[in-house]
């Protein structure tokens, strides 16, 4: 079977569940920004240098097509996130934590991988912002919202960390 099926030749698509929508729907616009995101921090990936941050953007990578799923999907998903994917994302934004403090704004990109990885934090930012519009509108996974909403701060606190580990944690500190 060919990838090129012409069936959105007209500007529709299928949904994961077998509805046809509009590609300009929002709920397209949610799950093709964590297709986005997936590409983004696949390339990130590639920059990385600390070998722990390599193995999680692995697991996000593995969780993003969950969060797709579920957007491409009406209805319940038969691989949906889940409170366990949201806490042991939790559980890494802490053990970051536990290694970085800083006061101040950060200026991001000090190094090759920490801008690759900030560039996923605005990306993620921008999905978990689409995916609450669309929650306006339509039922969406409280775990969904809740994993976004972590994947941010789990991205930003691996670029720090990328940043610290070479002593290239900029601040921009006031007064």
């Amino acid at each position: 079977m060919s990838i090129s099926t012409k069936t959105g030749d007209k500007g529709k698509t299928s949904l994961w569940s077998g509805e046809r929508i509009e590609k300009s729907s929002s709920r397209v616009e949610a799950y093709g920004t964590v297709d986005e995101l997936n590409s983004f921090i696949g390339e990130a990936k590639h920059y990385v240098k600390i070998e722990r941050v390599k193995e999680i953007i692995v697991e996000i990578q593995d969780d993003l097509f969950k969060v797709g799923g579920s957007l491409a999907s009406i209805g319940e998903f038969k691989y949906p996130v889940t409170g366990i994917d949201v806490d042991r994302i939790t559980g890494y934004v802490h053990e970051f934590e536990k290694e970085i403090s800083f006061n101040g704004f950060v200026i991001p990109g000090s190094t090759i991988q920490s801008a690759k990885l900030d560039i996923c934090t605005t990306i993620a930012r921008r999905c978990e912002r689409r995916v609450v519009a669309l929650s306006k509108d339509e039922e969406i996974d409280g775990n969904v919202k809740k994993y976004l909403n972590r994947l941010s701060d789990l991205i930003y606190i691996m670029a720090r960390y990328e940043e610290k580990s070479e002593g290239k944690l900029l601040l921009k500190e006031w007064g």
